[in-house]
């Protein structure tokens, strides 16, 4: 085989591009310590270095989402934690108010200082985190969750949501919590009402309170189910109750019906999961049993309460004046529970829709109006004006099982704000200071539970800031072992080059210098 002069310096010149090539890229690697610097150094390392990477930067992602969560659980709590100073602030005022030897002057002193503590609560429900979000607005950040209406009462309008944010792979933590279930959750503890059935004529000396709910799950196992009760007074030490078939279940109550109205706790009676109070108003050398005996009581859960609002459009000046529920059974079973709007067909014909009214809704009932009055869903309507075609009003019912602090404050403000010039007025405030109290030690025990919840989330996002923490130095660490250069072997390797490209240019020279002159 003949090798031609041209082909001799074609394969030398190949080679020795090879090994500089290769010699120079391994040098490269030893100096910048990274040894796949392509795909085509190792396809393999380099698809696997793809993956870390963008794990990587997932692993950056959540480490910010994680400190997001944190600094608006951290916000959210210390509004909270002022919530609760204030409510507790106002149990004690409630309290004081309550105690013997205050003057009307020192009510409306008291009932001032409630005003304050309302306001402050109120801004504190309107609070915006460090991005100028409402807090506990649900999704609806942009708009205060809390309006104060004309009446005094609060309405919330935001919704439910609550936000999160992924903060691994396979979990999200919320970062608010909705007014809704933090504030209008509270358990309302005033749900029941005792009215007298006789005597026909209230005298007066039978007082009896409108009952507080002391143990929610009883009240709704056995109270609720078992209404309406009688209860019947027998003497001034003695009643006994019977439940809506007639039933005596005096037995239940915790003293068997015995009563001592002129000691502290002697005058409570104490019926499945309620708490009445009896205050005895009698004259000097009356008989008190005599005086006593005959006066019975209803007692019962709380009917709901209708609150009728009519439309920013409508073209006639009628309102509706008054909502009454006439049938408890059409109104159970036909009334939406999410509220009603009413809308009118033409001036005396009416259809009633469930909340909200979505285009092509379909109707749940339909009437007409008679003498200025309605009836639909069980609940009677009474109005002020004839209505006009095309007018809407919306109903809303309130079940009375939940109360926001808010609207305790200013129930108990109203009472504290009116003299107390009567032995029933007396009364009514102590049964006032009593549900405030009670009410908004739920308001707090609600607060705690949001509060105890933010905890929890507060302990995840260390555990998970955590995991995150060692994935990440995992995962840098394979990617040094996939894609970063190994001194010793780099340095094997670039010694045997520089050997095979110093061998290269030796062979060159010394076969380049043979020519057949030098056999002559």
């Amino acid at each position: 085989m003949r090798i031609s002069t041209a082909q001799f310096y074609d394969a030398s010149a190949t080679s020795y591009s090879k090994n500089f090539s290769d010699m120079a890229k391994t040098n490269d690697q030893v100096t910048s310590g990274v040894r796949i610097q392509s795909a085509g150094d190792d396809p393999v390392g380099a698809a696997r270095l793809l993956v870390l990477q963008q794990q990587q930067a997932l692993l950056g992602q959540y480490s910010g989402n994680i400190n997001t969560v944190s600094n608006a659980l951290l916000q959210q709590e210390s509004v909270l934690t002022t919530i609760n100073d204030a409510l507790q602030r106002a149990s004690d005022l409630a309290i004081r108010a309550g105690g013997a030897g205050l003057t009307d002057a020192d009510r409306t002193s008291v009932s001032s200082e409630l005003k304050e503590i309302e306001a402050n609560v109120f801004g504190l429900l309107n609070s915006r985190d460090a991005n100028g979000n409402y807090m506990f607005g649900g999704s609806k950040s942009a708009t205060p969750p809390y309006v104060r209406n004309a009446d005094g009462t609060y309405t919330f309008q935001g919704d439910q949501t609550q936000l999160s944010l992924q903060v691994s792979d396979t979990l999200s933590l919320a970062t608010n919590d909705s007014g809704f279930s933090v504030f209008d959750q509270a358990t309302n503890k005033e749900r029941t009402q005792s009215t007298l059935t006789a005597p026909s004529t209230d005298d007066g000396k039978v007082l009896l309170s409108q009952g507080l709910m002391t143990s929610t799950p009883t009240y709704n196992s056995r109270f609720a189910s078992g209404q309406p009760y009688s209860l019947n007074f027998t003497s001034s030490t003695q009643f006994s109750i019977t439940d809506a078939s007639g039933k005596d279940i005096t037995a239940e109550t915790t003293t068997n019906g015995v009563f001592d109205a002129s000691t502290e706790g002697g005058n409570v009676v104490n019926l499945r999961g309620v708490e009445f109070r009896v205050d005895l108003a009698l004259k000097p050398g009356e008989n008190a049993d005599a005086a006593v005996a005959g006066h019975a009581f209803k007692l019962e859960v709380r009917p709901d309460s209708l609150t009728a609002t009519r439309a920013a459009g409508n073209t006639s000046t009628a309102q509706i004046t008054g909502s009454t529920i006439s049938n408890a059974a059409d109104y159970h079973s036909t009334f939406p529970s999410g509220g009603a709007v009413i809308k009118f067909t033409s001036d005396s014909t009416y259809e009633l829709y469930a909340q909200p009214m979505t285009e092509g809704a379909q109707s749940i009932a339909k009437g007409s109006v008679a003498g200025g009055a309605f009836t639909v869903a069980g609940v009677t309507y009474q109005l002020s004006d004839a209505p006009k075609a095309g007018d809407q009003f919306s109903v809303t019912a309130n079940t009375h099982q939940t109360q926001n602090p808010l609207q305790t404050l200013a129930k108990l403000r109203a009472v504290l704000d009116a003299p107390i010039d009567d032995k029933n007025a007396n009364v009514d405030l102590r049964n006032a200071v009593s549900s405030a109290v009670a009410n908004l030690a739920s308001g707090r025990e609600r607060l705690d539970i949001t509060r105890g919840s933010i905890g929890a989330r507060g302990n995840s996002l260390e555990i998970q800031r955590q995991e995150n923490t060692s994935l990440g130095v995992a995962n840098k660490t394979t990617q040094d072992a996939i894609g970063n250069t190994d001194m010793s072997q780099a340095a094997i390797t670039l010694t045997l080059q520089q050997a095979m490209l110093e061998a290269s240019q030796l062979a060159f020279s010394r076969v380049s210098q043979l020519s057949l002159f030098d056999k002559l």
